[in-house]
């Protein structure tokens, strides 16, 4: 019985581990990063210090500070690193860039000193990182890869399982990420000026994406994946802290936040897809709401027009103002669009428009802006496109048309809990005008 119990105790003991690294991963790495710029080899140190972590920890017990445990093993080695460098290549001066941090780490006597330094600068460090694993040279899904992998610490096991590809591809793509910055070698900072905007705008990209899919999953048997959107929630309240005058900053936190406090109401008790429009409002988390409001309203204050993401935060604040459906203010929610269709049209922005346009000034309206957007190829193959269109036709009472949309809309979608959602709504149409 004892090594039963003692066997449970080591594996929640790893458990314990892995949380602790997805927490610390990221301030870690970003350390290590400055120290040898080379966010690979960061990485590859920063993994060295957890495997030392998951070798000692069972048997020493836990540390008081166990991020400042991993932090001082990484900085270990990356200092064995540059002097090893240093011994190679004469020229690698680097390693005089964290000597007395080196000279405090072996003297106990200024050990809270040392405590105290392993926090330096984390803020900037992260921010550095951030940046870095954004950068614009990277694919988009080569971005949202290294992003998980550095900053949430996510396993490629993680990643791979997170984004339903097998995982020699994820891992395909988090190497040929990390050989390209080096390639390029792309500093380890953060741009500055106009340079900063253009790299902020893939930072939030990158991030919104995280989000998405785990709000509603392109793919798979799982409607949404809430561990990925909350990652994705944590790395843009650290974004707001560390860039609190950026307005798109606080909007796209704040469009987080709001849509995140709807998770509980997005599933039935059986676990089916909810509408927005047929959710409890009751079940929406009014904390999440609270925060996105303060959000947008930092978002509001900072001088400047809104960009696409304080928009959008303004169209879920519609929502979560609403206690029904009755109650949103649609047509705020249409002029809302309305401005984001100028400042970044799409054809999805158009598509959503429609629909508030529906809401505010009924089907008919609707359904003749959808119909303009047939034709439109980024829509050729998006499901919502017929799904919206069956409803609207199914408001108009034409039912064998709204029919023959929502089986169209089902072929088209990859997700089966929305497939089988939408095979539902063409099932509800019998074929005659109500």
């Amino acid at each position: 019985m004892s090594g039963a119990v003692s066997s449970a105790a080591q594996e929640q003991l790893r458990r314990n581990i892995v949380a602790i690294w997805h927490i610390e991963a990221a301030k870690v790495i970003g350390r290590v990063a400055r120290m040898v710029r080379d966010v690979g080899l960061a990485e590859d140190l920063a993994q060295d210090a957890l495997l030392a972590a998951l070798e000692h920890w069972p048997h020493e017990g836990l540390p008081d500070k166990p991020g400042a445990w991993l932090m001082t093993a990484a900085k270990r080695r990356a200092l064995d690193h540059l002097r090893h460098a240093q011994l190679v290549d004469s020229k690698a001066a680097t390693i005089g860039l964290d000597w007395d941090f080196q000279h405090a780490l072996h003297a106990e006597a200024q050990q809270e000193q040392v405590d105290a330094a392993l926090d330096e600068e984390i803020g900037d460090d992260l921010l550095r990182l951030i940046f870095t694993a954004c950068h614009p040279l990277l694919p988009a899904e080569a971005r949202s890869a290294l992003t998980l992998r550095l900053m949430g610490g996510l396993t490629t096991e993680e990643i791979a399982r997170a984004y339903l590809k097998p995982e020699p591809t994820i891992a395909q793509r988090i190497v040929r990420a990390k050989r390209s910055l080096a390639a390029a070698q792309v500093p380890y900072e953060v741009p500055r000026g106009a340079e900063l905007l253009a790299r902020l705008d893939s930072v939030l990209e990158v991030i919104y994406l995280m989000f998405n899919e785990g709000y509603a999953a392109t793919s798979g048997s799982d409607w949404m994946r809430p561990a990925l959107s909350e990652e994705a929630l944590r790395l843009g309240r650290l974004l707001a802290q560390l860039l609190p005058q950026q307005a798109e900053v606080h909007g796209l936190l704040a469009l987080m936040e709001i849509q995140a406090s709807r998770f509980a109401a997005r599933l039935s008790a059986s676990g089916e897809p909810v509408l927005l429009l047929e959710q409890d409002r009751s079940r929406w988390d009014r904390l999440l709401i609270r925060r996105g409001l303060a959000a947008l309203a930092c978002a509001e204050a900072l001088p400047g027009p809104l960009g696409p993401y304080a928009l959008q935060a303004g169209i879920a604040a519609c929502h979560a103002r609403a206690a029904t459906v009755a109650e949103t203010d649609w047509a705020q929610i249409v002029a809302r669009y309305d401005a984001l269709a100028q400042l970044s049209p799409s054809p999805v922005v158009s598509l959503n428009r429609a629909v508030a346009v529906g809401m505010a000034f009924g089907p008919a309206a609707a359904l003749e802006i959808v119909d303009g957007l047939l034709l439109e190829p980024g829509l050729a193959h998006y499901h919502l496109l017929p799904a919206v269109r069956g409803d609207l036709l199914t408001k108009l009472d034409r039912l064998p048309e709204a029919r023959q949309e929502f089986e169209r809309a089902a072929a088209l979608a990859r997700n089966a809990r929305e497939r089988a959602l939408l095979l539902a709504r063409a099932a509800q149409m019998q074929g005659e005008p109500r």
